[in-house]
């Protein structure tokens, strides 16, 4: 009892001791956290409760020459992670991914693939949800803190895929895209063209984000709006596009059953007033981001769904490039609009027996009268005469075998061979037999559908080989600015003589004794050229016959003008696999008479299918002959 009485004292002051440790401790803890990282849980502590989130811009929109809505913008709802307020993801992604019935794993990748943007910005996770799954979401709003569900602005385009290729579509930005200088202060998340117009134009099209700063509580709902910049929409494009003309030829392509590619111009200055390929897709997919599933059936269809063919495809011209041939002879002076050739069904040259369509040959033709039958016999000679140089000089000057310059993206040329150009491309010298195919659009020369629309044009307007574009005016929110015509690639002032030869031979071709009679519209000078190109030789397609029949129908094309005199519309309609030139032909005739319906205010034409073929032009291969493009 002594001894505890001593040590009482000691322990008071022992015990003293660690009171005033412990306080000096939490007085250091004080001062550290309150005035040492004072800046940093002030931070957090605000954004705790605040939120900054970006406000998409809605694209701009496009319009038609008439001022008709071709695309536009709708509302959809998005669901989206903030990885910042994020306090456990994986728990996080546990309860979405029932609420969505998205996989887990699925929106893991799409979390993984926006790890390098800002933590503060959403990821979409979903866009475009359905009311299914923002009602399971909202239900969740206690769990699920660090998601968010706003309305944004959506890509809408027209409910039948009209214009498909020519508009292209959206689709968020990639990391690759992000490197370019066109991408330059886009951030990642962005919604961008990824083909069409959308691509060209989409530095016109993607407008400017805002933002907003918003106060939430704390199972982040919105309480208060601290703060707002408004979007700015992207500006608004007026096309050289005419929505009925475009429509008329997509029916037309329908109605009878093919797929191609169409390209409509004003020949006075170069404006596409259409411009089709088929098969499409719904670009709508796209602005909702398409799935993987659909994205690689749309890659692996054999139809090729994807492929711009007005722009990306590339086919033997057929008949069509007789009239190239023609001009070349004219302008070159080989020959006049009387020279006149002996066929008796085909001709010898070179050693080589090549054969005209029609086997009992057409007898004494000029040249108003071989456009009109499109004699074969009379092209080779004027082939043969004008010589592989000089024919790819006057191609090259007409927009063949070269890009058009059009305004849209993946644009490729065609092939206009020449003696150099063989040269260089296999080391061998060119032989003249081979301009003998050459000369009735078989063998090396190949064409876009748009190059031989803008052959077309040019010849119907004189010799001015106008580059084909898509803008008329453009309006950034002061009212509609017209956007210039770009220049001409090539102006050749043909003798008007000549022009009227060509245009006199074209016009025979359709209201004559020519296959084009099928584009015939009474009371309206349509002039035109039919072609059929061979897609497989005469040997292959025997060895091939009853394994794949599509393939093996030769491709149609129809070139056209009109009127004649003072050409106003010209184009070109290319009918893949249709098997005869004739065949195209009325799809060019419901355009042209769409486009004078709408010129004198008349009700727009209806198409109906047409009748079969009372004639078949071509003739059954002869034994050992050459030859070919039956129209």
């Amino acid at each position: 009892m002594i001894d505890d009485r001593r040590s009482l004292p000691l322990r008071i002051r022992v015990l003293s001791y660690l009171v005033a440790a412990v306080f000096v401790v939490l007085g250091v803890c004080f001062w550290y956290f309150q005035v040492v990282q004072h800046a940093r849980f002030l931070e957090m502590a605000e954004n705790n409760h605040q939120r900054t989130l970006p406000l998409r811009a809605p694209r701009g929109m496009m319009f038609d020459r008439d001022g008709r809505v071709l695309v536009e913008n709708r509302y959809a709802f998005t669901i989206s992670l903030v990885p910042e307020h994020s306090r456990d993801l994986s728990r996080t992604l546990a309860v979405l991914s029932p609420a969505l019935g998205v996989p887990e794993a699925a929106l893991g990748e799409t979390i993984a693939r926006h790890a390098r943007q800002p933590r503060y910005r959403p990821i979409n996770l979903v866009t475009d949800a359905s009311m299914a799954q923002l009602a399971a979401v909202l239900a969740r709003r206690f769990e699920l803190p660090d998601v968010i569900v706003e309305q944004v602005p959506t890509r809408q385009y027209p409910d039948d895929a009209l214009g498909a290729h020519l508009f292209g579509y959206v689709g968020e930005v990639s990391d690759q895209q992000l490197t370019r200088v066109e991408f330059e202060g886009v951030s990642s998340g962005t919604i961008v063209g990824q083909s069409g117009i959308e691509q060209t134009y989409n530095q016109w099209l993607l407008g400017e984000d805002g933002a907003r700063r918003v106060v939430v509580n704390s199972v982040g709902r919105e309480i208060e709006v601290l703060g707002e910049v408004p979007p700015r929409e992207g500006r608004r494009v007026e096309l050289t596009i005419d929505a009925d003309l475009q429509r008329a030829a997509e029916e037309g392509f329908k109605t009878l059953g093919y797929n191609g590619a169409a390209v409509v111009l004003d020949p006075r200055n170069g404006e596409v007033l259409s411009l089709v390929s088929l098969p499409a897709y719904d670009p709508n997919r796209f602005a909702t981001g398409i799935d993987r599933t659909s994205w690689t059936a749309l890659n692996t269809d054999r139809l090729r769904p994807l492929q711009n063919r007005a722009i990306q495809g590339r086919y033997s011209p057929g008949s069509t490039f007789k009239i190239v041939v023609a001009a070349a002879a004219l302008e070159e002076g080989v020959a006049t609009p009387d020279y006149k050739v002996n066929c008796p069904g085909g001709g010898v040259f070179y050693g080589r027996f090549f054969k005209c369509h029609l086997a009992r040959g057409h007898g004494l033709v000029d040249m108003r009268t071989a456009l009109e039958k499109s004699c074969n016999t009379y092209f080779y000679t004027l082939g043969n005469l004008v010589g592989i140089d000089r024919l790819h000089k006057w191609a090259t000057a007409f927009g063949l075998g070269v890009r058009t310059g059009v305004d849209l993206p993946h644009e490729i040329e065609g092939i206009m061979p020449s003696t150099a150009w063989k040269r260089q491309r296999t080391g061998e010298r060119w032989y003249p037999g081979e301009t003998i195919s050459v000369a009735i659009g078989q063998g090396q020369v190949s064409v876009t559908p748009i190059s031989l629309a803008v052959m077309m044009a040019t010849i119907a307007n004189g010799g001015t080989r106008h580059v084909p574009h898509l803008v008329r005016a453009i309006d950034d929110g002061d009212g509609w600015t017209p956007v210039p015509s770009p220049p001409p690639a090539e102006v050749h002032d043909m003798a008007p003589e000549h022009v009227r030869a060509l245009h006199e031979g074209l016009w025979l071709a359709v209201n004559g004794a020519g296959t084009g009679g099928r584009a015939r519209v009474p009371g309206r000078d349509v002039a035109g050229k039919t072609g059929t190109a061979q897609v497989i030789s005469i040997q292959g397609r025997q060895s091939a016959a009853g394994r794949t029949e599509r393939d093996l129908r030769d491709h149609g094309w129809f070139v056209f003008f009109a009127p004649h005199d003072e050409p106003e519309i010209a184009g070109v309609v290319f009918a893949e696999h249709s098997d005869h030139g004739y065949l195209a032909a009325p799809i060019a005739r419901h355009v042209i008479e769409t486009f004078y319906a709408k010129k004198e205010g008349r009700p727009l034409p209806q198409l109906t299918p047409p009748a079969p073929p009372a004639v078949v032009a071509s003739a059954p291969p002869a034994g050992g002959a050459v030859g070919g493009g039956g129209d």
